[in-house]
Order: structure tokens, then C-alpha cells, then sequence
């Protein structure tokens, strides 16, 4: 079996590049060794840059469509104030989303198959393959039955997450490691009344309360790995009260929910591209949770590597150019939020710095939204359009 090009992942960076090439004519394979619509560790927050390139897509009203409570305000607690911001309208943009990833993940991926994907689950890649000069030119691996799988392609995308077996098999450099390691254990409180996002930032107590489908709302406490221990409802009510004793009251009187905990790991960015080979994703990019960015960072690399890689395959442009230069924008965007996420949640700050971290953090992501409303005001570069027939 040979394509264009392979996705290794269909969570949301990989279904969604696999889906932006296929509507250039390009013929992908996108695999995952999950099964469809499985549920995965998530704080499902979408910030306003990844609403702006679902709306783009015409994907925004699938998560609509799908009970996905909108959100029209955003509180912030940290030195004893409590501060909350509405969502003013930008670039079309009037609410932002938190999708359960049984639900994002699903849309994204029958949107891919739509625009012609073959998409394949149960399939476990275990290794990249090379011609005789070094390059990648595939992928080998298993079916979930057992039997050997393998397929070829002009370019192999490694977007299986952050133990990326793509990103082993290729050597991927790692540029940079963050200094900052927490631990986050999340539960689903159903009926719980909130009013959109709130984020509570306390020193080894950081806290926040995201609304997301079926009447849930995911409650999650970050502090670090010695303090959350193995998690559970315990240690996330105490963790929230150090911010928020009324909501932590609230919790306490509701039946406990089941938790899940993410022990925690430093933030990496790698190097994410070589001869026939990118990374997207948790893959080539990763910052703690406490972000609550990884979704929308994931939704802006899938458009700027699709659109480097048809330039490559569709534009004759040159592919270690197209590449760097995907890497360098993807490094530009990141850098201030990598950074200012690093200090956040290795909880190396005071009440008196917390309001400045913070502003720095809006700074960049206003800064990301520009360049994803400017792509999109593109005729000349829209990947959400066809492109002509080759």
C-alpha cells in the first residue's frame, strides 16, 4: 500500500492534518492502535484560536450539534481576588468550547474520512522504514489480530502523542526540556453549577473547573507530584479549597466521582522534521496541562504542517525548506508559551507574580490567534478549500 503520506495518531492533531491533506487531493492513510471514539486524559478546554479553526473548517457546529455547552466567561482567581472576564466576539469567534474527546475526537476523525482519509484503528506502528539512503519511506507495525502490517508513503507524520514511537524510530532531537514537573488528577461532577471556565492559581495549589458535554464538569487540581500523590477525590477537594473553600464545600457534598491522574512530565520541544518524516502534536511539542493550551497548539500544527507538506508534494517546493520553515513558526508561536507554562506549573511564583505570568501567557495566545486569523484571510494559502485537480 503506498500514499502520499502516513499519520501515525488520529487524536486531534492527527486526524485534523490527515483531513487538511486529503482535501488538497492527496492520498492518506491516517492509523491509530486505539479503537474509534475511545476517551482519552484531557482538561478539553479549547482556547479561542482552535474555535476560530474548527469554525474555518466547518466543524463548529458538529461539537455544537453534539450538546457542547458553549462558554461566554472566563474567571481567574489568584491573590485573593477573584476576577471574571467575558468573552468578547473576535474573528467570529463568540464562545469558546471544552469537547469531551469522545466527542471532539470522533468529529475530527469523520471529517477526515469525508474528505477521503482511509483511516485505519487497531493498528499499532512499531518502527519506520528507510530506502537505502537513509530516508523514511514508511511505517511497519501490527494489526490488533496479530497479523503484520506495513505501508509507504512520500512523507510519514508522527502524531502519536507524547511517547511517540514515530518520534524514537526517526531520532527526533529534543531541543529543549522544562524545569517544571507537576502532577494534575482530574474527576467529572455532574450538575455541578458553573459559570464557564474558571482557573484558581495558588502555589502548589493550582485548581480549575471546566464545563463540558452531558451536564459534566471536569474539576481538576495541579500541584506538585509530592503533593498529589497517586490522586483521588481527597487530595483534589483539598487542593481546591486553598483557592476555592466554597467550591471545594460544593464537591465534598456531591457523590464522589471515579478520578484520573497524570503523574506529571517535563515539557519538551523536539526537533520535528527530517528526510520524509514531521512530527505534530504532543509528538514534536509538549507543555504541562495546567495550560489547558494542548488542543488549540494541536489544531494550529496540524494547519501549518499541512500546509507545508503540500506545498512540498502538490508545489514542487522544496521539502527541507517547506520543513524549516514549518518548524521555525511552530517554534516562534510556542516559545512564550512553553516558557511561561514551564514557570506556571513547576509552581515557581507568588501571589505577587502570578498576575504577570498570566498576562504574559494571554499575550501569546493572542499573538497565536493573529496568526491563525491571518492564515485564514489567505485565499491564496486556505487549506480548507479543494485545490485543483493535479
Amino acid at each position: 500500500m503506498r500514499y502520499d503520506v502516513v499519520v501515525v495518531g488520529a487524536r486531534a492533531a492527527g486526524a485534523a492534518t490527515a483531513r487538511l491533506l486529503a482535501r488538497h487531493g492527496l492520498s492518506v492513510l491516517l492509523l491509530d492502535r486505539g479503537r474509534y471514539g475511545s476517551d482519552t486524559l484531557s482538561t478539553h478546554a479549547l482556547m479561542r484560536g482552535a474555535v476560530l479553526q474548527l469554525h474555518q473548517w466547518g466543524l463548529l457546529e458538529r461539537l455544537i450539534a453534539a450538546g457542547t455547552p458553549p462558554v461566554r466567561r472566563v474567571t481567574f482567581r489568584y491573590a485573593g481576588d477573584a476576577i471574571p472576564i467575558a468573552i468578547k466576539p473576535s474573528y467570529g469567534v463568540d464562545a469558546l468550547y471544552a469537547p469531551r474527546r469522545t466527542v471532539l475526537d470522533p468529529i475530527l476523525v469523520d471529517a477526515a474520512a469525508d474528505a477521503g482519509v482511509d483511516v485505519r484503528f487497531g493498528v499499532a506502528v512499531s518502527d519506520v522504514e528507510r530506502d537505502a539512503h537513509g530516508r523514511v519511506t514508511g511505517v511497519a507495525g501490527r494489526t490488533r489480530d496479530g497479523h503484520p502490517y506495513r505501508a509507504s508513503a512520500r512523507i510519514v507524520v508522527g502524531a502519536d502523542g507524547i511517547r511517540s514511537t514515530v518520534a524514537d524510530r526517526v531520532g527526533a532531537a529534543v531541543l529543549r526540556t522544562g524545569a517544571g514537573v507537576a502532577a494534575t488528577t482530574y474527576g467529572y461532577w455532574p450538575g455541578l453549577d458553573v459559570d464557564g471556565y474558571e482557573w484558581n492559581y495558588r502555589r502548589n495549589a493550582a485548581s480549575g473547573v471546566i464545563p463540558t458535554n452531558d451536564g459534566l464538569a471536569c474539576v481538576f487540581a495541579s500541584a506538585l507530584p509530592s503533593r498529589v500523590g497517586r490522586g483521588g477525590v481527597a487530595p483534589l477537594l483539598r487542593i481546591v479549597a486553598e483557592a476555592d473553600p466554597d467550591l471545594a464545600e460544593r464537591l465534598a457534598a456531591m457523590p464522589s466521582p471515579a478520578t484520573r491522574t497524570f503523574t506529571g512530565l517535563p515539557g519538551y520541544v523536539r526537533h520535528c522534521w527530517g528526510r520524509g518524516w514531521a512530527l505534530v502534536g504532543d509528538a514534536g511539542y509538549y507543555k504541562d496541562p495546567l495550560s489547558a493550551h494542548g488542543i488549540t497548539d494541536a489544531l494550529r500544527d496540524a494547519e501549518l504542517l499541512a500546509r507545508a507538506i503540500v506545498s512540498i508534494l502538490l508545489a514542487d517546493a522544496d521539502e527541507r525548506d517547506a520543513l524549516a520553515d514549518y518548524q521555525a513558526t511552530r517554534d516562534a508561536l510556542s516559545t512564550p508559551l512553553f516558557d511561561v507554562t514551564d514557570v506556571i506549573a513547576g509552581h515557581r511564583w507568588s501571589d505577587q507574580q502570578i498576575g504577570d505570568l498570566l498576562l504574559r501567557l494571554n499575550a501569546a495566545m493572542s499573538d497565536e490567534l493573529d496568526t491563525l486569523a491571518d492564515l485564514a484571510a489567505n485565499p491564496a494559502q486556505r487549506l480548507q478549500e479543494p485545490a485543483q485537480s493535479r
